[in-house]
């Protein structure tokens, strides 16, 4: 699993061996350096805000620690970080499956082969997701895109026209599901402290792995329902190559981020003021659906900006930009390996650090925790070790090791 590569042999394509994409490729690997920029770094950054919107939930006590440090990591928290990084996740998901159509058209592949190679993917995703919420944690969506891949695999090569308004018609039922969670969370909270994961944890690995097993059908099923608009917007931005060649799209980019980003901004502030403490509204309904909303537009807009990054980056890419993008390249390998700290730390049966730490701390602890799988991916890079998780994906859906292109 951890058998080292030449450097030349590390895996290529913009949109590959990442987490996203993995659901999805059937291409050889190809030289490294021919990798495309953008989807990368926007991985690499994801994981910040996928770390970032996990960590609380596994601390009892939000209020432990100094109240002001609390309420700014409260605020940036629901201002930057969630929902915003499922939807980046998701959309560049759907650009790496419009991606890889392309690709199997232009080398002649048939509608039938591509079905079975997605079908295979889709399979073994919520296969793994499943282990993943059952033996790790339960924030899980790796099985959720293995289901909405299986459910969605025809719209791949449907007209623009058709992903546009199937987008636009699924962001309804996306939001109110949306909303009702968040208005679902803040009535608990009102009640006393917020309830969090830390308040349901087993006291026994044993009891942890039961008490997941009846609620995963549910939520897996459930789920596709709020990535769907994002991955087909996806799709049609792989057709023109947005972030593959961003330099032909730059007034694009730099319009959509402008705009999206600032739609953004505002629509999410109120439930970033609310839950911080700073506003106080009877409007719940309002505010969580217009959070749950701009998200969407956040979401796409950081993934716009990751091409504007990378045509600022140009081709002369430093140590830092070469780390973020091997951890990109790996982010399968390292959503997973944020589960596995999660539980290392805060879970009954091991470190059980729950009750030490607050909201603040545990935002801390999760930029500390994307520092060190940067770390981590860059010597990965460096001595030529792909992903274990993606290698192990690739393995299971192809039943052999992949040819390495000259």
């Amino acid at each position: 699993m951890f058998r080292p590569l030449p450097e030349a042999a590390q895996p290529g394509s913009g949109l590959w061996v990442t987490f996203m994409d993995l659901a999805i490729n059937t291409q050889a690997p190809t030289d490294v350096t021919s990798r495309s920029l953008a989807p990368d770094i926007a991985r690499g950054f994801m994981l910040l805000l996928v770390a970032v919107s996990h960590a609380p939930a596994f601390v009892s006590r939000w209020d432990l620690g100094p109240e002001a440090l609390n309420t700014i990591a409260v605020f940036i928290r629901s201002l930057v970080a969630e929902n915003q990084a499922r939807v980046m996740f998701v959309f560049l998901f759907g650009y790496a499956l419009g991606q890889l159509t392309e690709r199997q058209r232009a080398r002649g592949s048939d509608w039938a082969s591509i079905r079975k190679l997605l079908r295979r993917r889709s399979l073994w995703l919520i296969v793994i997701g499943f282990a993943h919420s059952t033996l790790l944690v339960p924030f899980d969506i790796i099985a959720v895109y293995g289901l909405t891949l299986l459910l969605l695999a025809p719209l791949v090569r449907t007209r623009d026209s058709v992903l546009w308004w199937t987008s636009a018609l699924m962001l309804v039922p996306a939001t109110l599901l949306l909303s009702w969670q968040s208005v679902t969370a803040q009535t608990a909270a009102g009640m006393g402290a917020p309830m969090t994961m830390a308040h349901l944890m087993a006291p026994d690995y044993g009891a942890h792995v039961l008490a997941g097993l009846p609620f995963w059908p549910l939520k897996t099923a459930v789920s596709p329902i709020v990535v769907v608009p994002d991955m087909l917007l996806g799709i049609w931005a792989a057709r023109r190559r947005m972030l593959d060649e961003p330099e032909r799209h730059a007034r694009f980019l730099l319009r959509v981020t402008a705009i999206l980003m600032a739609v953004s901004v505002i629509g999410r502030s109120p439930m970033a003021l609310q839950l911080a403490g700073v506003l106080t509204t009877s409007n719940r309904w309002t505010v969580a659906g217009a959070h749950a909303l701009t998200g969407y537009a956040g979401g796409l807009g950081m993934a716009a900006a990751s091409g504007l990054v990378a045509i600022r980056l140009g081709r002369d890419h430093g140590r830092l930009t070469a780390a973020l993008a091997a951890l990109g390249q790996r982010s399968m390998t390292f959503y997973l390996f944020q589960s596995v700290v999660w539980v290392a730390l805060f879970y009954p049966f091991t470190l059980d650090l729950r009750d030490d730490m607050g909201f603040a701390a545990s935002c801390v602890v999760a930029v500390a925790l994307w520092i060190a799988s940067i770390l981590l991916a860059d010597w990965m890079r460096r001595t030529g070790y792909r992903g274990p998780a993606e290698a192990l994906l690739r393995r299971l859906s192809y039943g052999r090791t992949e040819p390495v292109s000259a």
